[in-house]
């Protein structure tokens, strides 16, 4: 098995053989490694590239005898897992680049991988006992979970090829195939070109059949031409439609801000937050982390003439896309400046009736939770792209009197660890 190695004499590159056990949130199962005549419960080991069950070689990419835990990835797989198929993109795999480290998983599989995630994370941290479904997206099950990306990033070798980072790396590695992109993506032949040396290469193209466009190091690029446009209206935003049932909305986006990256998932995020909310005609409404106005403007109408969206975004680009989003919805007051500063200078007023939170990975966090549970919602909606951060909140909201009532993981990430999901809690 080459260099192959047990116990606390392991070191990075070793190839070690583990029975695999469960998933862990991050994108990795959990093993242990015991060396000759410990009789203890060995060292935990993160490996990626498995699946629960599985008996695997594999190689230590983080490990030292100080280290509280080790990394791998599993290199050849022994005894495989009935969930267990061949990867679409083997350039996400051992060794390879980050984005696609579920790629080797059954879909379905994946989908459930992140419920027991959810699930684990919540007992875990806010000790609510809760199976959580997690819902593919329309179209994914016919696409085998790709085609989904509307939004790429690469950045160019020092020969001038499209690459990605290499997974916990600087490294650069030229890719010759990215299958999450959707087909307008891919008929850009981004991967085909040669680039400046190090250049950061962007691209999008919106669901809605918008024109793609192109960005390098943040300048809009002609492909045609094959060079920066200097033009100062050449094109840096997108065109976005969303509908949910009858509804429609159109939004401005800037091609480098913040928007969701599978084509399906602006609508349905925007039709489970007005599920969740009910009904809100005449109501005050928070919207928390508000971006573009994604859920703003679908808020605006819901909540009718009678009623008022209060909305705070903290990224300067964002709220200029919002302020052009929401322009003649003279119901919204939209607030730019950070979200806990803005609470507690009185953006929301005196109370509201609901609450929509939607926070970066890291989580709104304590000062922010006592800040909206001060405000007295009646239900709080919660837009969750980080399990670990939606348990904690539910635990600080615990705290402050309002319990989780529902639920729901979506997977707007194929092929990877990342699931989102749309938690409601009542007072």
């Amino acid at each position: 098995m080459g260099s192959e190695a047990r116990g606390a004499a392991a070191a990075a590159g070793d190839l070690v053989e583990l029975e695999v056990g469960p998933v862990a949130h991050g994108g990795h199962c959990v093993a242990r490694l015991r060396g000759p005549g410990d009789d203890g419960p060995g060292r935990v080991v993160f490996v990626r590239h498995a699946l629960p069950g599985e008996r695997v070689v594999a190689r230590l990419t983080d490990a030292g005898p100080k280290a509280t835990f080790w990394r791998a990835d599993a290199v050849e797989v022994l005894d495989a897992s009935p969930d267990r198929v061949a990867s679409p993109w083997p350039e996400a795999g051992p060794g390879g680049v980050g984005g696609g480290e579920l790629a080797h998983v059954r879909p379905d599989a994946q989908r459930a991988w992140k419920a027991a995630v959810l699930a684990e994370q919540l007992q875990r941290l806010a000790r609510v006992e809760r199976e959580v479904p997690v819902r593919a997206l329309p179209g994914d099950e016919e696409r085998g979970g790709l085609g989904w990306r509307t939004r790429v990033g690469f950045l160019a070798d020092r020969e001038g090829r499209a690459g990605m980072r290499r997974f916990r790396s600087h490294d650069v590695v030229p890719v010759t195939a990215m299958p999450l992109m959707s087909d307008a993506l891919a008929g850009l032949d981004l991967l085909g070109r040669r680039w400046t040396p190090g250049a950061r290469i962007e691209a999008v193209a919106p669901a809605g059949g918008d024109a793609p466009v192109v960005l390098v190091d943040d300048q809009p690029f002609d492909l045609r031409r094959g060079k920066v446009d200097p033009r100062p209206n050449a094109r840096s935003a997108v065109r976005e439609q969303v509908r949910v049932g009858e509804w429609e909305w159109a939004y401005r986006v800037a091609a480098a801000g913040f928007w969701q990256v599978h084509r399906e998932a602006p609508a349905t995020l925007t039709g489970a937050v007005l599920d969740a909310l009910g009904d809100v005609d005449g109501a005050r409404v928070l919207d928390l982390y508000s971006g573009a106005g994604l859920f703003t403007l679908p808020l605006a109408d819901a909540v009718g003439d009678a009623g008022s969206v209060v909305a705070v975004e903290g990224d300067a680009r964002a709220v200029r896309d919002a302020r052009r989003n929401l322009h003649d919805r003279p119901q919204v007051e939209l607030h730019g400046g950070d979200v806990a500063g803005a609470l507690a200078a009185g953006a929301a007023g005196a109370g509201v009736d609901a609450v929509v939170l939607d926070p970066p990975r890291v989580g709104a966090g304590r000062d922010v939770v006592r800040a909206v549970a001060g405000l007295a919602p009646r239900r709080v909606v919660y837009v969750a792209c980080d399990p670990a951060a939606l348990a904690r909140d539910v635990a600080y909201l615990a705290e402050e009197g309002y319990a989780l009532s529902d639920v729901t993981g979506y997977d707007l990430f194929p092929m990877t660890h990342h699931v989102e999901a749309v938690a409601v809690l009542e007072r």
